[in-house]
């Protein structure tokens, strides 16, 4: 079975950073695309940013400039460092990964939390 599991979420001031990694297993990673969502309380979920099995990225506006998103094809892992963190980036952070080619092939995983202190 598929999985995937983010770690480095917490808590962490207005202005500083934290760094999400999701770990992926028993999937052709090098084919999927994979993405960062965040979920806040009483809010949609939201596409933060993406990266493509080809390593074209992008990103929502709120986050350009502060976050990255980076993969490890032969770790089986995607980054997302975020920096100069502000409180609207208060969420649940979840790592997806859909299959470039047959898209119907998407995963999740269980999500960590985000707190960013004022």
């Amino acid at each position: 079975q598929v999985q995937l599991v983010e770690s480095g979420g917490g808590l962490v001031q207005a202005g500083g950073s934290l760094r999400l990694s999701c770990a992926a297993s028993r999937i052709i990673f090098s084919i999927y695309d994979m993405a960062w969502y965040r979920q806040a309380p009483g809010k949609q979920r939201e596409l933060v940013a993406a990266i493509s099995n080809g390593g074209s990225t992008n990103f929502v506006d709120s986050v350009k400039g502060r976050f990255t998103i980076s993969r490890d094809n032969a770790k089986k892992t995607v980054d997302l460092q975020m920096n100069s963190l502000k409180p609207e980036d208060t969420a649940v952070y979840y790592c997806n990964a859909r299959d470039h080619y047959t898209p119907t092939f998407e995963y999740w995983g269980q999500g960590t939390q985000v707190t960013v202190s004022s």
